[in-house]
């Protein structure tokens, strides 16, 4: 397992359900090509696997 998760917006959130864009935006991804970065934790996951065709998910070892 991964000890932090580098998540960027690859694809727009114009035109997804609402729950989705809400998940994105909580993960506080307002713009294509913004990454934040996470510690690894089921809750990020799950919100990562909800929006998973929108994102790219990279992982840190440290």
């Amino acid at each position: 397992m991964a000890e932090s998760l580098k998540v960027t917006l690859v694809r727009s959130i114009i035109g997804r359900p609402a729950k989705h864009r809400k998940v994105v935006t909580s993960l506080g991804l307002t713009k294509l090509n913004r990454s934040n970065q996470f510690k690894d934790s089921p809750a990020i996951r799950g919100m990562i696997k909800k929006v998973s065709h929108l994102l790219s998910v990279e992982e840190i070892n440290a």
